[in-house]
């Protein structure tokens, strides 16, 4: 009778140790080493279930049918709340940052003039029309704070030209 007990008592324990180790699985980059030893565990609990006799071994079954899913709804309503929850959880979306211009946004540059604010070699940034836009220039080198034009886009690619002083 005391063997029995304490094989019932340690097939529970294994089961809560499944549970566990399943959660962890979440946490811990394992490669499913995790898994493999909380689907061990499970297996090690069921057949002590079955030592002691067919009955107890079906109700460790379904114990465990019932348990797992139980445990990982708690943990998922329960571990947001908690301290631990909050600093695994991505609270704050990270600022939106502006992209490239649509199209039709680049199309409209065509022919107007602009300044370069990091030197072309052949690509830099340039402020055109009060945009900021990543620019090719279409000859070599251009400094910095030099006068262009927008000569050509296709796709997002922006060419300029230097504006000749008159």
């Amino acid at each position: 009778m005391l063997a029995q007990a304490l094989g019932i008592t340690f097939a529970v324990f294994l089961f809560i140790l499944c549970a566990m180790l399943l959660v962890l699985e979440i946490f811990i980059p394992s490669l499913g080493l995790l898994t493999v030893l909380a689907l061990v565990c499970l297996a090690g609990g069921i057949a002590l279930f079955f030592q002691v006799s067919a009955t107890v071994g079906w109700i460790g079954v379904w114990t465990a049918a019932v348990l797992i899913p139980v445990v990982w709804v708690i943990v998922y309503k329960i571990l947001p709340k908690t301290k631990i929850g909050n600093i695994l959880e991505l609270k704050k979306v990270p600022d939106a940052r502006p992209g490239i211009p649509d199209q039709e946004q680049l199309n409209a540059l065509v022919g107007k003039t602009g300044v370069v604010l990091t030197p072309l070699r052949p690509v830099g940034m340039c402020e055109v029309d009060g945009k900021k836009v990543v620019c090719v220039s279409e000859a070599d080198f251009l400094s910095q704070n030099t006068t262009v034009k927008v000569i050509h886009v296709e796709g997002n690619k922006v060419t300029v030209r230097k504006v000749e002083s008159v």
